[in-house]
């Protein structure tokens, strides 16, 4: 999905849902028309985006929404997952608590998930809960026999719920599959596992990212006066003690330049550099509390760009549900002594 796409995709999102809040905006007019004189309105630049990783930038907003998204991508968009093995056979090296819980970290594909009905939900007309799906192996040989993910056998009902890069193809040495356990010749094992819709607050295995995290934007003022005393040979020596290439030496105006300004991870090597040349405040650094650069890589189980927009909706719901619930108040009568 192209920039565009995926923005039209979120404006079209909050607009049809637009009318499902006007009616909390009447109530709360008062209280919004004070909100109103100062609220943001956050924008979002797509900078990368592939079906497992995704960058973006979030301005015009402030860190506390910043990490509410963060958080809400890590824990809070619902995934499908093992949660229940029932084990009928085991003779392999491993206990069953073991293989149980390698099962339960397998990522599954979850492009069902808003089709299910989670355990602490209530269930819908169309939603089901369980995905139930098997797994029956034994070792016939003399070799070391390898069983992976590859091997479950996927509930017919709902096959597009499968282990992320399932194939039956045993082949392909690209898709070997995520290993469980090894066994020897006249080891099995039988058992049947479920998968169920949940999320990363309930247990880790549902968690829908490999990484996702935030960077302040940095931001750098060179003060042009202290660095014209400085000779061409110190403003070079400036520049190669950064660490990364913030700064760059311009050969034909002999100016030190920012390159590359979010490559400062705020190491304190230029400032270091500063006052070894006796030039204290050559150079200013600060993080701006209005402009983050996210960073999102998934596991396979959705695609990037979905755990962003479903993260984006959770975070909708939620301050939905926060300003249908507070109650219209009268204004506050300012404190005595106050200006």
């Amino acid at each position: 999905m192209s920039d565009k796409t995926i923005s039209a995709a979120l404006i079209e999102h909050y607009t049809t849902q637009s009318a499902e809040t006007s009616a909390a905006t009447v109530m709360h007019s008062s209280q919004m028309t004070t909100l109103g004189e100062n609220r943001r309105v956050p924008q979002v630049q797509i900078r990368e985006l592939r079906d497992d990783y995704c960058e973006f930038i979030l301005s015009d907003t402030d860190p506390s929404v910043a990490n509410a998204l963060r958080r809400i991508m890590q824990v809070e968009v619902p995934t499908i997952a093992i949660d229940l093995v029932e084990i009928e056979e085991n003779t392999t090296v491993l206990n069953d608590e073991f293989i149980a819980h390698r099962l339960g970290l397998v990522p599954l594909v979850s492009n069902a998930v808003s089709s299910m009905t989670g355990v602490f939900e209530t269930a819908g007309e169309s939603g089901f809960m369980d995905v139930e799906m098997t797994l029956n192996v034994k070792c016939t040989s003399d070799d070391t026999m390898e069983v992976t993910s590859n091997d479950l056998q996927l509930d017919p009902s709902h096959p597009e719920v499968c282990p992320v890069g399932y194939t039956h193809d045993a082949y392909d040495p690209e898709k070997k599959g995520i290993l469980l356990v090894k066994m020897r010749k006249n080891q099995e094992l039988k058992l049947r596992a479920i998968a169920r819709k949940g999320i990363g607050k309930d247990h880790a295995k549902w968690i829908p990212v490999a990484t996702v995290s935030f960077q302040y934007m940095p931001e750098i003022k060179i003060n042009r006066a202290l660095m014209d005393t400085l000779s061409e040979q110190e403003r070079e020596d400036f520049v190669k003690a950064s660490p990364t290439p913030v700064f760059r030496y311009n050969n034909i105006t002999k100016q030190v330049e920012i390159d590359q300004i979010e490559q400062y991870h705020f190491d304190g090597e230029a400032l270091a550099k500063a006052e070894e040349l006796g030039k204290p405040g050559l150079v200013t650094f600060k993080e701006r509390q209005d402009m983050f650069i996210f960073r999102v890589e998934g596991t396979g189980v959705l695609k990037a760009e979905d755990v962003v927009i479903t993260a984006l909706d959770v975070l909708h719901r939620k301050l939905y549900t926060l300003q249908t619930s507070l109650p219209e108040q009268d204004d506050v009568a300012p404190l005595p002594g106050a200006q």
